[in-house]
């Protein structure tokens, strides 16, 4: 038998090392919270310029993938950079006095929006202290009564006029409840009906034709009686108004003079002038005392003023407080553009400047708007507005195409704000292709990338700045983490990034697993002792993160577990021991949701003479992908280049993966299959104790795979399981070697002698351990020794050539 030390690794070399020295210098450190970033030069180098540059057209797109803590990071730096921004305007919408349906827009300086709206309820107070107050005045009143005296004389002077007539034709003119009548008088007495009707026939038609003259004689003198009645009234209201404007006067003037540095301001109050004329006029002036407006009182009145009149701040700033940072989680239309909100009264639907709500894009106006890229285009309205808005540079607020209206109601089109943003988009790095593929306007838009990468080398910069974080985490929640809890966690950062000398993007599940580890400890804790001492620090130590590790795995092992004890019950049949002819046990990666585990499966080949080549009997039931047909076909390759430059290789082989039962993808079991299909044409057996992975191309090197260590780990469950008989091990690619982050169990049995792992280059390396024999090498002549495992598969594919050709002998 061949020994493989050579190939064998040690147990040192399956995990990463950790500088015990360093860690605990970090950790006696005072935390530093200035650190934002674990690595990532690369995307903070961009969101840098990205931020800084102030022309058009740059806004970001960050690359990442969920957890990596691209939005805690970029949260963090961005609030280092807003806080030293000027602080943007407050917008604010008012009434639009010419035409209602389209509300003006005021820029506001920071924190003015308060003091207009507080300013203006100050006015609305005053003008109902002013009004009808000021129409007491007696000048006021001595000009109405005149206006009133001066219609009355003239209608008076015509009443006389008509009156002297008739007393000259004995006829009495009187007035009664504002009507005029005309009653004969006989003897120097009026008669009522009843005497008048007792007068001689000839005497009544002579009253009748004198009053009927007389009638006539009153309309032509009152002909112009409403056209008096109107200038009397054009008198009362244009002495009204005047006394009006001149009690607004000096109220509007304080107020444009507070705010004479807002030209906006200045504007809408000269604007309301008309307005606060005319409401004032209706509702409080003398004309409106009658009794059809006694209902009317002040809290009504108080009420029309504030609807015409207070301002609506759709957007609140603090002085000093630099740009605002906002995130839209659900950005649909109306949470980034805004929306109308609409009333319904007595069955009426209506709505007001006043019902304006802001969107994402007013309240991040000046500073930074974060959105998820994968929900903003399942928004295609959004998406396209969105960019209208960018290229425009204002916000216009109106309905998505094809939403439905909302019957008898009147829209509003208010007056779009000037937009000055910064749009960070965060998404996938398929989907920055898919978008910039397929939207031509996308790189015109965002023209920076801030690719935040999967993995972080491990550096003395990246190892100060993992621990900070951890240790800022753990004091918000008061615990403290021992050096050996921070090794533990940075084992576990490690692994998930799959390499020894790079830490793992996903801070997230680090402070995660942080959270859960403190679950464990508070366990461990007497309850009665922590009950006494509740404010007292927690202390978490590797045990508490490594039954936190344990738990997991226990929560989500159910299937993994099912898969081990079908082996070990031999529903799926894996041999650990023993040697076999055209057998061996390769390693798959199962991922099924959130759950990732490795389990051995049987590779089986049989060869025999023919002509049909290598058969993938996984492709012929389509059961086998792309890739793993093309790592099957690739044999076909490494056996006539390595074997057949003397001969036509032409023999007939099938290749299978047992009890699989779903699909197949991946080329990480061709190392396998190549050494099964080896040994089934030299009919020498090969070692089940040993599990193999690896790809390999048609030169017989040996090339990566992914998922080593659930790999490794899933065959060495099921031999502990079994017992570890020191026989039993795992075969690698060596180029995996650096992406070994084992459990300590794994390690314990490696250096204990119970287990092993095998790093190989190529195939013959792999054939040699599994085999125990020497592989062979071509000689000088282009032979392979005879008693090695080439020169015997040489001289098999030779003689099934000549069977199939049909030339016999050697």
């Amino acid at each position: 038998m061949i020994k493989n030390k050579t190939f064998r690794l040690s147990a040192d070399s399956l995990s990463p090392s950790f500088e015990s020295d360093k860690i605990n210098k970090i950790l006696a450190s005072d935390i530093n919270a200035e650190v934002n970033f674990i690595g990532q030069e690369r995307a903070k180098q961009a969101l840098e310029f990205g931020l800084d540059m102030s022309m058009k057209g740059y806004n970001l797109f960050v690359m990442g993938e969920p957890a990596t803590g691209r939005h805690t990071l970029i949260n963090d730096h961005i609030k280092t950079v807003a806080k030293d921004k000027q602080t943007p305007s407050e917008w604010c919408y008012v009434n639009n006095f010419e035409d209602n349906r389209s509300p003006s827009v005021i820029r506001l300086s920071p924190g003015d929006g308060k003091k207009l709206k507080t300013e203006i309820e100050t006015l609305i107070d005053v003008i109902l202290d002013t009004f009808p107050a000021a129409f007491d005045n007696p000048s006021f009143q001595r000009k109405w009564r005149n206006i009133d005296k001066h219609f009355n004389k003239k209608y008076q002077d015509a009443i006389d006029f008509v009156e002297q007539k008739a007393q000259a034709q004995n006829v009495l003119l009187f007035e009664e409840k504002g009507t005029v009548s005309f009653a004969p008088v006989v003897n120097e007495k009026p008669l009522n009906d009843t005497e008048f009707s007792q007068l001689e026939e000839s005497i009544k038609l002579q009253f009748y034709k004198v009053i009927d003259d007389l009638e006539n004689v009153l309309s032509e003198t009152l002909l112009e009686l409403p056209q008096w009645k109107r200038e009397m009234f054009e008198a009362r209201r244009t002495l009204t108004k005047q006394t009006i404007e001149n009690a607004l006067k000096p109220i509007l003037k304080d107020v444009e003079h507070k705010y004479a540095a807002e030209i906006g301001v200045v504007k809408f109050v000269r604007d309301m002038r008309e307005t606060l004329v005319e409401i004032i006029e209706e509702y409080l002036s003398s004309e409106a005392e009658t009794e059809q407006d006694k209902d009317r009182d002040e809290i009504d009145v108080k009420k029309v003023l504030e609807e015409q009149l207070l301002p609506n701040s759709i957007t609140k700033q603090e002085p000093h407080n630099g740009a605002p940072i906002i995130y839209e989680a659900n950005p649909t239309f109306q949470n980034v553009f805004g929306k109308i909100e609409y009333s319904s009264v007595q069955g009426s639907v209506y709505t007001s400047y006043q019902m304006v709500r802001a969107g994402a894009l007013h309240k991040a106006n000046g500073g930074y708007l974060l959105i998820e890229a994968d929900k903003l285009i399942h928004q295609p309205a959004v998406w396209e507005a969105l960019k209208l808005a960018l290229k425009s540079h204002e916000i216009k607020m109106e309905s998505p195409a094809g939403e439905a209206n909302i019957v008898n109601a009147s829209s509003l089109n208010p007056q779009p704000i000037p937009l000055d943003i910064k749009i960070i988009l965060m998404g996938s790095r398929e989907l920055y292709y898919l978008m910039q593929e397929y939207d031509n306007e996308f790189n015109e838009l965002f023209r920076v990338l801030a690719d935040f990468e999967h993995y972080i080398a491990l550096n003395d910069k990246a190892l100060y700045s993992f621990i900070q974080k951890i240790k800022m985490f753990a004091h918000d929640h008061e615990m403290v983490l021992t050096a050996s809890a921070v090794e533990q966690l940075l084992h576990f950062s490690f692994r998930q990034a799959e390499h020894q000398h790079k830490l793992s993007a996903r801070f997230a599940d680090v402070l995660e697993l942080i959270g859960e580890a403190q679950f464990f400890a508070r366990k461990a804790i007497n309850k009665s002792e922590f009950e006494s001492n509740v404010s007292s620090t927690l202390v978490i130590d590797k045990e508490h993160v490594t039954q936190a590790l344990d738990a997991k795995v226990i929560r989500s092992g159910q299937i993994s577990e099912s898969f081990l004890e079908d082996i070990q019950e031999g529903q799926i049949l894996i041999d650990t021991d023993g040697f076999q002819v055209g057998k061996l046990n390769g390693l798959t990666v199962l991922e099924i949701g959130d759950t990732v585990f490795g389990t051995p499966a049987r590779i089986s080949a049989t060869v025999y003479a023919g002509s049909t080549g290598v058969v993938d009997i996984e492709r012929e039931v389509e059961l086998g992908k792309a890739i793993h047909s093309k790592g099957v076909m690739l044999l076909s390759g490494y056996l006539g280049n390595k074997y057949a430059q003397g001969f036509a290789l032409s023999f007939s082989a099938n290749i299978a993966l047992e009890q699989s039962y779903g699909h197949i993808d991946g080329d990480s079991a061709s190392l396998g299959e190549v050494c099964t299909l080896l040994s089934a044409i030299t009919q020498i057996p090969l070692n089940q104790g040993i599990a193999i992975t690896g790809s390999i191309n048609q030169h017989g090197q040996v090339q990566s795979i992914g998922g080593v260590n659930e790999k490794i780990e899933g065959f060495f469950k099921l031999c502990e399981a079994r017992g570890l008989t020191g026989d039993q091990g795992v075969i690698i690619p060596k180029t995996n070697c650096i992406n070994l982050v084992l459990s300590e169990s794994v390690q314990s049995a490696v250096k204990a002698g119970t287990f092993a792992i095998y790093a190989v280059e190529n195939v013959d390396d792999a054939i040699t351990i599994l085999t125990g024999k020497q592989a062979g090498v071509m000689s000088s002549r282009g032979r392979y020794p005879r008693d090695t495992v080439n020169g015997l598969a040489a001289q098999r594919l030779r003689h099934i050539a000549d069977i199939v050709n049909h030339e016999f002998g050697e």
